[in-house]
């Protein structure tokens, strides 16, 4: 009822997208945030920062809002890969061998016996 569409809203954002919308009660600011997911191609997580972060209010408190968008659509674009990942962990001390494939046995295994050398003492399972 929030999305009135001729069919199926799958095509256009996804369930976790409209979820997200849907708790919004402002029609307009709604509105905002539907059209600006759909015309920049929001991640879930983009859009979610982007209502956290009152981008909105922002934009409206704003003389030039286009100078506004600009910034925020260039800040966007220089967003990298590695940007995405939310807690890197940093393991070099386990010395496990540099692998394409990490797998969470091996990692599991590198944690006991460093945890064993700092302990001194060999943890029982």
């Amino acid at each position: 009822m929030a999305f009135p569409i001729g069919h199926t809203l799958c095509d256009q954002l996804s369930w976790s997208h409209y979820r997200l919308l849907s708790r919004i009660d402002k029609e307009a600011v709604k509105n905002f945030y539907y059209k600006e997911t759909q015309e920049n191609n929001w991640s879930v997580r983009e859009l979610e920062r982007q209502i956290n972060s009152f981008y909105y209010e922002r934009l409206l408190s704003t003389q030039n809002k286009q100078i506004a968008k600009n910034n925020m659509k260039e800040k966007m674009d220089k967003a990298k890969p590695e940007d995405i990942i939310k807690d890197p962990y940093v393991l070099e001390f386990l010395g496990l061998e540099q692998n394409e494939y990490l797998y969470e046995k091996d990692l599991e295994q590198g944690l006991i016996e460093h945890l064993q050398k700092f302990k001194g003492y060999p943890i029982k399972r």
